[in-house]
């Protein structure tokens, strides 16, 4: 059984949690941007929480549907309608065959995750079935294309009981983040009114972004230190090239990169940063491994219980 793609802007891809252990080999991570609504979406249906999900930026998707079928919608508030009934972010849907699903302009949030029971069946490529457009790795064909017209997105078919996530773990998509930032070593060599301005100004999300990496428009950071060795890159690292505006580096990240580092968005705030649209302001504070990885636990406790059913 499947979807049919009757309409998209070109975005829409299929990921899941991203591939691991072979950035030695010039291959990418990938994976969902927002980790966290792709694993809620998933768990709505009872999923493994590294099923295949359509992470969907912006809208502008028309999904027919094949046949009788649960699906799950989380993430952004993408004004999603089931023929005309809206159908609201973080609950699961029942839907009919010849139904059409429709997310359209975001009105919080920029990214909606939406899980089928099971995931979807594409190739699995170096253990993952993430869409890696560079590398031509993942997605639907395993290539690394994002979904076009015509498209057939396959699955099994299957009813779960009516779900949603509780109120407590919905993000506030409107409300200007205040995102933890783990400082690097090489913090120390840019100006003191750099680091001053970096965690005491807002900072804007420039057009010019994508998921490789989000660009930063604020004050310009100096940085002071000798030139760099390309070094591996880590998910939610901040370089700064020599215009002194800050890029986060995400999923789509290059493997290796000699740009001087501020240090890195942890994995609560790199989720909140994807659902940010062009424009939006944020602003960041300084934070520990410890105290990150112990929010980062707390939270998965939280999720643990995050599904009432009925």
């Amino acid at each position: 059984m499947s979807l049919y793609v009757e309409a998209t802007l070109g975005l829409a891809q299929l990921q899941d949690q991203g591939r691991f252990g072979v950035r030695h080999l010039g291959i990418g991570q990938g994976g969902a941007l927002d980790w966290q609504a792709a694993l809620l979406a998933n768990r709505l249906l009872g999923n493994s929480t590294d099923c295949c999900v359509l992470e969907i930026p912006a809208g502008g998707l028309t999904l027919g549907i094949e046949a009788d079928t649960s699906l799950a919608l989380s993430g952004a508030d993408l004004q999603a309608r089931l023929d005309d009934k809206p159908i609201a972010p973080w609950h699961s849907l029942q839907a009919r065959a010849g139904q059409r699903l429709r997310l359209q302009t975001p009105r919080h949030g920029l990214r909606a995750y939406l899980a089928v029971p099971g995931g979807f069946q594409t190739p699995v490529q170096f253990g993952a079935r993430a869409t890696l457009s560079r590398e031509g790795l993942g997605g639907l064909h395993g290539d690394g294309r994002a979904l076009q017209v015509g498209d057939r997105l396959p699955f099994v078919a299957a009813t779960r009981p009516p779900a949603a996530v509780i109120e407590t773990l919905r993000p506030d998509y409107s409300a200007a983040p205040l995102l933890a930032l783990i400082p690097g070593g090489q913090l120390a060599y840019f100006s003191g009114t750099s680091v001053f301005a970096l965690f005491n100004s807002d900072w804007l999300v420039d057009p010019a972004s994508d998921r490789m990496g989000i660009r930063l428009r604020g004050p310009q950071l100096v940085y002071h230190g000798a030139p760099l060795i390309s070094e591996g890159i880590a998910l939610g690292a901040v370089q700064v090239p020599p215009d002194g505006q800050p890029v986060v580096l995400l999923n789509d990240r290059q493997t290796i990169g000699g740009y001087p580092k501020l240090g890195a968005l942890t994995p609560l705030a790199l989720a909140r940063l994807a659902q940010l649209q062009p424009g939006q302001a944020l602003r960041l504070r300084a934070t520990t491994v410890e105290q990150a990885r112990h929010d980062l636990l707390a939270w998965f406790r939280r999720a643990e219980g995050g599904i009432c059913y009925g």
